[in-house]
């Protein structure tokens, strides 16, 4: 029997580029890289109550006051820790220790060496299927910080589970 003259790439698969967060670690991501991870789901920009006794996170549907509720965006994401005093802005470092980061995070999915959730925009290709999946806080948000004028409001807005 002689052997066939097979080109070097016969039965073989070209290899598939890996995207950057599967083959990246978070401190490896270029600020593009990094910016991009960014969902558009806005929970992080919900107020969130904290006991003070047993550091139990509890969800509201109130959003910060640079929230957009429409986009899920910050609107002024430039600004928003000089203009939020208590705005938290996501570092690879802090996003392996924010316990209130929700589930879906893609940031803290990387983090955690998980894939990204078929609606996530990078997987998509769409800004949009965060919101037709449901994900997002686009049109559930109740109030605004700046809203509220009496710290015990916010627990009328409080929620039993992350939205």
């Amino acid at each position: 029997m002689q052997a066939l003259d097979l080109p070097v790439w016969a039965g073989h698969m070209p290899a598939m580029d890996e995207p950057f967060w599967k083959t990246k670690t978070l401190e490896e991501m270029s600020l593009a890289e990094w910016e991009s991870l960014c969902d558009g789901c806005g929970k992080c920009c919900l107020s969130k109550l904290e006991d003070e006794d047993t550091g139990e996170i509890y969800w509201t549907t109130v959003g910060c006051r640079l929230f957009n509720a429409q986009t899920c965006r910050c609107s002024d994401y430039a600004n928003r820790l000089a203009r939020v005093p208590d705005c938290v802005g996501l570092t690879p470092a802090n996003v392996r220790t924010i316990s209130w980061l929700p589930q879906s995070c893609a940031y803290r999915l990387v983090a955690e060496g998980r894939d990204l959730y078929w609606w996530h925009r990078l997987v998509s290709g769409s800004d949009e299927t965060v919101h037709e999946a449901g994900i997002s806080m686009r049109g559930r948000t109740t109030a605004r910080e700046d809203e509220l004028t009496d710290p015990e409001d916010f627990f009328e807005h409080m929620v039993e589970d992350e939205p």
